[in-house]
């Protein structure tokens, strides 16, 4: 008796077999129309003024600057010594044996530095408030974030470590473990995974995290922001102050069932027990998507704590 979930074998990256459009760059578009569509119904609540435009301008700015950010962090941060560095050119080619595959490989960290940098350069040229926007933008991101995780469990990629808990899914594309290991073939006959005696490597169900963080860093943080903490009187810049705290939480422990990427593994080790970038062990070995996060949660309780101290400084803010 299996003991875990396939991965549904309808699902392909391409929407048409054939044809050069895949879901995840879909799954990208309906992101940003969402938020953008969030971001200004929030504009038209508040009345803020505005040239004609300025706001398709401003998304314009920042999803220039996700997809710059993004692609850069995961070439330099998570792909080191890769082509790229004598290669750069190749960075946002988009072709690969001539065939038209899209840019992959993204950072969301890198994406949200470059989206904060694009805000803020947009925001001071046509001198809005950068605290104002950026509090409606942190509440219309995390919805449309979603999709893009959902465009991560359809290529089958980001997948979780290996489990044996029955939410363990079996994804194609998954690297094999190799038989070798003793912890293999105990997973492997403790949730039914079939496999050849002979067999050098097996395939082993892993956490569909990226599941995980559609609901949790997504829908779950949009319903936190938008329902209960936007509707607060609260001093400007505090919403962005929770977005990062709450992403950054929620992202930190997630990361104890995403698999690391297999160039970095654990870039904090606290831990001498033998620790398989597969597996979870122990919580005292820490990911680089880890690291950024603790960033995040620090830099949101000092930008929580400064501007509220602001706020009461000058109550009109």
């Amino acid at each position: 008796m299996t003991k875990y979930l396939e991965f549904p074998t309808w699902l392909r990256p391409e929407i048409i077999p054939g044809l050069p459009f895949r879901w995840y760059g879909l799954m990208y578009l309906v992101a940003f129309a969402i938020t953008y569509l969030l971001f200004r119904h929030q504009v038209k609540g508040k009345g803020i003024e505005r040239r004609p435009d300025d706001v398709l301008t401003f998304f314009f700015w920042t999803i220039m600057g996700v997809l710059i950010g993004g692609r850069l962090f995961a070439v330099f941060f998570y792909s080191p010594g890769s082509v790229y560095l004598t290669k750069p050119w190749l960075i946002f080619w988009p072709f690969q044996n001539g065939i038209f595959v899209g840019i992959q490989g993204m950072s969301y960290h890198g994406g949200f530095l470059g989206v904060l940098l694009a805000a803020i350069i947009f925001l001071k040229v046509r001198q809005y408030s950068i605290l104002e926007w950026c509090d409606i933008l942190a509440a219309a991101v995390p919805l449309g974030y979603t999709f893009g995780r959902l465009g991560n469990f359809i290529n089958g990629e980001l997948y979780g470590r290996v489990t044996t808990a029955r939410i363990g899914m079996l994804f194609p594309r998954a690297t094999p473990i190799s038989t070798s290991e003793s912890w293999a073939i105990r997973v492997a006959n403790e949730v039914g995974v079939e496999y050849d005696a002979s067999a050098q490597f097996i395939n082993l169900p892993r956490h569909p995290s990226q599941l995980y963080e559609a609901f949790f860093e997504g829908l779950f943080l949009w319903l936190i922001l938008w329902f209960v903490i936007r509707p607060l009187n609260l001093a400007r810049g505090a919403l962005f102050a929770c977005y990062l705290i709450g992403y950054g939480l929620v992202r930190f422990i997630i990361e104890y069932v995403r698999q690391p990427d297999v160039a970095l593994g654990f870039v904090i080790r606290l831990s001498r027990l033998d620790n398989p970038i597969e597996l979870y062990v122990t919580p005292w070995n820490f990911t680089l998507g880890q690291i950024f996060c603790a960033l995040m949660i620090v830099g949101g309780i000092i930008m929580w704590i400064v501007f509220s101290k602001r706020a009461k400084a000058v109550p009109h803010q």
